[in-house]
């Protein structure tokens, strides 16, 4: 089964926005466009329910049920318990409170470990521990592919190692790394696993269960959602951490971790992404399954969609040898988040795409220390161009002839 293309990007009003036609783009890593059925929440929720929810009231139960709802939906999908869904501004400042946590709860002495293959959210917070008399650990990547090969954790991982923090997938190399395989490294000296899932979750809702991560984070205006960052902490560590938000709340599960008021119509309309993927699954499958399976099938229609039409791209820019392709060379290791080094900087490239109709950008996307580790000047930085499944293969042809052009 394909996935019917026309059907996706009809959820999607930005394909029919007038100020938006003739244009491409390839920038999916820094924000998605979000689907109709998020918007439609998002606009009934300040329409209808845009007062204090929970109160004694309809408009206010009605706002309290709404983000109840995209709590538990969400919750399904990720096969975790709906306590253990938090919502935050972004995953930054969910990273960041997550750390306080941390250096409350741990020894000095402790080490923490962290890669460089990291998006500066889910490094630079725990790398400050530091200053707290904390060890910070760096399992490194290949110079050369940006790999993180296992065996550099294996010889970091002793009985001192309390946390270990890696990414699903790098925001500029794009390999998918094999996030069982390390949870279970990670649990193996006792220590808790926290998952950047940033730069995946775009590309299908993952079950976090089974992925065995303690913690797992991500944005969900880069998953067709609203500006939001979410946060799975599974039940056995929120416990075990100290309350980070109000006094009074420090018994529930779902506030101890969000210390400023959190946007009601945003958390409401973050249920919109459940209706999408419910949408798709039921144009594609059509049975009556689990939220898990549902989220698993359309993982699955998404991935083969960005397969196809990724490896016509990759193939382009391994013919060029005036270009250095950041990460595997083939379709099926990665991620469509497809970064390479040119002569010029990358931001300049980007600029005479734009001129063309296509979208995308230059730099160093936060990943500073990613860059330096592949021996790239971050100033330089890099042309990073990203999609997701509602991209087709027009799209990238325009992408390919634009690149054909400018470079």
């Amino acid at each position: 089964m394909k996935l019917d293309l026309e059907f996706v990007r009809a959820q999607f009003p930005a394909f029919a926005e007038p100020s938006l036609q003739g244009q491409v783009f390839f920038e999916n890593a820094g924000g998605s466009f979000a689907c109709g059925q998020v918007i439609d929440r998002l606009g009934r929720f300040y329409r209808e329910r845009k007062v204090q929810p929970y109160a004694p009231y309809e408009a206010a139960r009605l706002g309290g049920a709404e983000m109840d709802e995209a709590r538990d939906r969400l919750a399904a999908m990720l096969g975790v318990l709906p306590d253990e869904v938090n919502f935050g501004p972004s995953t930054s400042a969910n990273t960041y409170v997550l750390a306080q946590a941390f250096r409350a709860m741990l020894k000095p002495g402790d080490a923490i470990i962290v890669t460089n293959q990291d998006h500066e959210a889910n490094s630079g917070v725990w790398r400050r521990l530091v200053d707290f008399e904390f060890e910070i650990r760096e399992w490194k990547i290949d110079p050369a592919s940006g790999h993180l090969p296992l065996e550099r954790l294996v010889a970091l991982l002793d009985e001192r190692v309390k946390l270990v923090c890696f990414p699903h997938v790098s925001n500029v190399v794009g390999e998918i790394n094999p996030v069982r395989e390390i949870c279970d490294l990670v649990h193996g000296v006792g220590a808790v696993a926290c998952v950047d899932g940033v730069s995946f979750v775009p590309h299908g809702f993952p079950n976090v269960g089974e992925l065995g991560a303690d913690v797992y984070l991500f944005s969900a205006y880069k998953a067709y959602g609203p500006h939001q960052g979410i946060m799975v902490l599974r039940a056995g560590l929120n416990a075990r951490l100290p309350n980070q938000g109000h006094y009074f709340n420090g018994d529930l599960a779902g506030k101890r971790f969000t210390p400023a008021g959190p946007d009601h119509a945003q958390i409401a309309a973050c249920a919109g992404m459940a209706d999408y993927v419910d949408t798709v699954h039921v144009r594609h499958f059509g049975d009556e399954v689990g939220a898990p399976v549902r989220a698993a099938r359309v993982l699955k229609l998404q991935s083969e969609a960005e397969q196809r039409v990724l490896e016509p791209l990759l193939g382009y820019l391994r013919g060029r040898n005036d270009l250095r392709l950041i990460g595997p060379a083939v379709a099926g290791a990665r991620v469509p988040t497809v970064a390479v080094l040119a002569a010029r900087p990358g931001e300049e490239i980007s600029v005479e795409l734009g001129k063309l109709g296509v979208n995308c950008w230059g730099g160093d996307f936060y990943a500073v220390r990613v860059l330096q580790g592949l021996g790239i000047d971050p100033w330089h930085g890099v042309l990073r161009m990203s999609f997701v499944h509602y991209t087709s293969a027009e799209d990238v042809a325009r992408l390919i002839a634009g690149l054909d052009r400018v470079l």
